[in-house]
């Protein structure tokens, strides 16, 4: 089974979403939103599988490929994109699903969770790392802060006029395929550059982090300590599934390490991949799924 042909679906947060919808509707739901720089083609390897036996739906999230991409950093705030996922779910009739986030997908995923435990059933998180814990470690991790330094380059505006033509190629090798452990190439390759080269695309999708509230320190900046570090945060309380790509350059294996306070019901599974491990080793994200009864 391939993935399915994208339907066009207009939401009542007002943006069109491009969507990915496979399995009976009559079996468990399950969400999968995707991370930058990427679209539903994330859950290529992962999403025929899941619909054997439940519901599957991958949108492409605002901003990305040919959904709608509204003018303006604030259209692209974490609330907004919540509001679009609920919207969504509400549209196809789901009350309760299961939601499969990575990367961005992940920390919509976690604030999901966090925020509408009446929609959001069970969790499943791919290399995206707790709201709290990676604020606290951009603060207390030094390995980390320079791992994130690229957040603040995103947030530049200066760098979306070089994002085309020429710029993209450079961009897929130096942001996406520099971070893949084997090449990517042909239809994969044709199908990025073709959604990253819609009108207003990038500067849609690095939108994202523009919109953000996440403090990046610079490595020898001494900067004010958000105060909500030093103060108790609220639990997850559905089962979750954490996995991890441990070769991730991005966001370290620490992101994981202290978990347990935060997600008292966790699984932790961790694959010999890097941060798109999605796209790296679906069968191994398919095989932890399976495992924790997905």
């Amino acid at each position: 089974m391939t993935i399915p042909p994208l339907q066009r679906i207009a939401l009542s947060t007002g943006v069109d979403l491009d969507v990915a919808i496979a399995g009976d509707p009559t079996h468990s739901p399950v969400i999968l939103l995707h991370g930058f720089p990427e679209s539903h083609r994330t859950w290529r390897g992962i999403l025929p599988d899941l619909a054997r036996d439940h519901y599957v739906i991958a949108p492409d999230q605002r901003g990305f490929a040919r959904s709608s991409k509204p003018d303006g950093v604030e259209h692209y705030a974490a609330d907004r994109i919540l509001a679009d996922l609920i919207a969504l779910a509400d549209h196809l009739g789901i009350d309760r699903f299961t939601l499969v986030g990575h990367d961005w997908g992940g920390a919509i995923a976690w604030m999901a969770a966090l925020g509408r435990p009446d929609r959001v059933a069970r969790l499943v998180i791919v290399n995206a790392p707790h709201p709290f814990l990676f604020q606290r470690a951009l603060f207390d991790e030094p390995e980390q802060r320079k791992a994130s330094q690229y957040i603040t380059r995103f947030r530049d505006t200066r760098i979306d006029q070089g994002l085309v033509g020429a710029g993209l190629e450079k961009f897929l090798g130096s942001t996406f395929a520099h971070h893949i452990t084997g090449a990517i190439g042909g239809e994969d390759k044709a199908a990025y550059l073709d959604e990253w080269s819609q009108p207003g695309a990038m500067t849609a999708m690095l939108n994202w982090y523009r919109a953000s509230g996440v403090i990046v320190p610079a490595m020898d900046e001494d900067a004010a300590r958000p105060a909500f570090l030093d103060r108790p945060f609220p639990p997850v309380t559905q089962d979750t599934l954490v996995i991890w790509g441990m070769r991730d350059a991005a966001l370290l294996p620490v992101l994981v390490d202290d978990l347990g306070p935060y997600v008292p019901t966790l699984t932790v599974e961790k694959i010999d991949a890097g941060h798109f491990v999605p796209w790296e080793k679906p069968a191994a994200v398919v095989a932890a799924m399976r495992r924790w009864n997905i």
